[in-house]
């Protein structure tokens, strides 16, 4: 069951709120429809229902408010826009990556493809997809975890009829599973034909609470749509015909030539335009929406909650002021119906409509929820002290379940980095031809295609770039957080994109030197293709460089929210940082650092196994270098900053 209470939104300025107050519950093993013109506080309310939205008021999934539930996804499947996934992903692999963050196995992703008959287009781009396969896909990520609720904001809208049939369908299983449904729309045909409750919003407020038999029976009646040149002319006819013959018809103008005549027929509207020889260009039976005032003014839901609380002290009382509210109310419908020279509905309808719309519970459905409510209305003292309901934070969009897993999907599910690694290795390959045609370039900056000039080698430069794109493509395309505008950056993920991220540098690092060796052999022979005596320490060099550039990446996107923002704080390190690390070090120093594995040794009281003293003294002098202190001082800055943003953005 959900249970919203409440619901305010933060109003803007001296603008009213867009949602004032609404509380209604949505039941399980029923279809629940949210009904209001476009601007009314739908999508407000499943947002404030959701905690994306600051405001007042809870919402209750099955007695729990969202925040306090471990896993939210496994209790409220949401679809409140389209699936925001890289259009260069499949179907498969994004949903693949949702199995990942919300913890379910990957087979789950077959049994839900079949669900919403997406089998022959699985492998089809997310970016190629039409209206209705994107709702699809977006009700398969609301199913991916099962949940016991589902929440949608106009899943038909812009879906032809068939494709609207099949979505109602799949959320009538769903209920008919035991599970809740709350869906959002505008049409109150479409309300009445697929929900069992409709509830319906006007400014913001809620207007009424009804079952689908009786809103249909309120609000949505037969007419008969008139047009014809002489629109005024015949209205004022079948107006007069009416009051002569003694019968309730309603006659509307609408835009243009068009009437709307509600309590006649087709012949007869025909046979008092033949008689009079008034000419008629349409004549046909339709079903008219009355309009949310229909089903209960907001003028009269305070008096409404008057009689519901008169109902709970004497039965007398109850009589007396519902009669008094017939009587109060008489004169507006006698006004109306001369107007319209008509009488919308029988006056033994409007106790009911009014007690509906208050959201109170009908005879055979008691509830203590609307006694409790009415009562607290009726105290004394209430309206003086009115009791706020508790606000409403904004939920932190929750981190992957597996993020090892995740990442890995999200890595390898688009072409980028295979594209942005070829790229790589192709231009590593042709620069370090040329370089050793030029000469005067270093064997090992041949083997790593480094120019003097150029700030970083292109193995760097990728590593950099595959770095910033583990964290830039979470921002631009948030599939961990639709709809919130912020990507979690928690630290599980970020451990995760730093391992991906150190073993794509690594895998980089090598294929480039192979790469470089492999065509400096084809075109050069065995001159340029040797391997150099200190080969070790300048593997270690050169996999650090790689690596620290793509974990800069990775950070430094992490902290901007942006891809360009990773790959220029990765070109930072030699061009800013570097220089002012070789001022520090060339100034004059009284000390020097000498001795430094041995003193180190001495401290520690061991023995270094396996020639380790050798290993730390050549990391000392790796780090001692000008960019590799450039860029561990860079890591560290990043790294602090990364940790800092986390920090407070919990602390909000």
């Amino acid at each position: 069951m959900i249970q919203a209470i409440g619901l305010t939104s933060t109003p803007r300025k001296e603008l009213p709120p867009a949602v004032d107050d609404v509380s209604f519950e949505a039941r399980p093993g029923r279809v629940t429809a949210l009904l209001g013109a476009p601007g009314a506080g739908k999508t407000t309310t499943l947002r404030l229902m959701l905690e994306l939205q600051r405001g007042r008021g809870i919402t209750y999934f099955r007695g729990r408010p969202l925040h306090r539930i471990a896993h939210p996804s496994r209790e409220a499947g949401v679809l409140l826009s389209e699936v925001p996934g890289h259009p260069a992903r499949t179907i498969r692999g994004q949903l693949g990556m949702v199995c990942a963050a919300v913890g379910v196995p990957i087979r789950r992703v077959d049994e839900v493809i079949e669900v919403v008959g997406l089998v022959s287009l699985c492998d089809e781009r997310l970016g190629t997809l039409s209206r209705g396969m994107d709702r699809r896909l977006g009700l398969a990520c609301a199913l991916l975890s099962d949940p016991h609720a589902l929440v949608l904001d106009d899943p038909a809208g812009g879906l032809s009829v068939a494709e609207g049939r099949w979505l109602h369908e799949i959320l009538r299983a769903h209920a008919a599973h035991g599970g809740t449904v709350l869906f959002s729309t505008d049409d109150p045909k479409e309300a009445a034909r697929t929900a069992d409750r409709v509830i319906t919003l006007e400014g913001g407020r809620l207007v009424a609470d009804q079952e689908a038999a009786d809103f249909a029976r309120t609000r949505l009646r037969p007419r008969v749509a008139v047009r014809s040149p002489h629109a005024a002319r015949l209205g004022a006819l079948l107006a007069k015909e009416a009051r002569a013959a003694q019968r309730s018809v309603e006659v509307v103008r609408e835009d243009g030539n068009r009437l709307s005549v509600y309590g006649s027929t087709c012949a007869d509207i025909g046979e008092t335009a033949f008689r009079h020889g008034i000419l008629v260009h349409q004549l046909a039976d339709e079903t008219g929406d009355m309009g949310p005032r229909a089903t209960l003014p907001a003028e009269g839901l305070a008096s409404a909650t008057v009689v519901a609380s008169a109902l709970l002290t004497s039965a007398s009382a109850t009589s007396t002021l519902t009669d008094d509210a017939l009587t109060d109310d008489a004169p507006t419908q006698d006004a109306l119906t001369d107007d319209a020279s008509t009488q919308d509905a029988p006056a033994t309808d409007e106790p009911a409509t009014a007690v509906a719309a208050t959201g109170a519970h009908t005879p055979d459905e008691p509830g203590p929820t609307a006694e409790s409510r009415i009562r607290a209305a009726a105290s004394p003292g209430a309206r003086d002290l009115p009791q706020l309901p508790p606000p409403i934070a904004v939920r932190q969009a929750p981190s992957p379940l597996r993020p090892l897993r995740y990442e890995l999907r999200r890595a390898t599910g688009v072409g980028t980095g295979y594209l942005t690694s070829i790229t790589v290795l192709v231009s590593s390959a042709l620069l370090s031809v040329l370089l050793a045609r030029i000469g005067h370039t270093p064997q090992p900056r041949l083997l790593a295609a480094w120019p003097r000039d150029c700030p970083l080698p292109p193995a760097a430069l990728g590593a950099g770039l595959l770095g910033a794109l583990a964290f830039g493509e979470e921002f631009r395309h948030p599939a961990l957080a639709a709809d919130r505008g912020t990507v979690p950056r928690r630290l599980g993920l970020l451990a995760a994109k730093l391992l991906v991220a150190s073993v794509t540098a690594l895998a980089l690092a090598v294929l480039t030197v192979g790469c470089d060796l492999e065509m400096l052999y084809l075109v050069y022979g065995r001159d340029l293709a040797g391997v150099p005596a200190d080969w070790l320490s300048l593997s270690a060099s050169w996999i650090g460089l790689t690596v620290g550039c793509a974990w800069a990446g990775v950070l430094a996107a992490g902290i901007f929210r942006s891809t360009t923002a990773g790959l220029a704080a990765v070109l930072a390190v030699p061009v800013v940082v570097v220089p002012l690390v070789q001022k520090t070090l060339t100034g004059p120093s009284v000390r020097k650092a000498a001795g430094f594995s041995e003193r180190l040794r001495e401290l520690l009281l061991m023995q270094w196994p396996f020639g380790g003293a050798r290993y730390i003294a050549a990391g000392a002098r790796l780090v001692a270098q000008p960019v590799g202190s450039a860029l561990m001082l860079s890591l560290t800055a990043l790294l602090c900053a990364y940790l800092l943003t986390t920090l407070r953005s919990r602390v909000r």
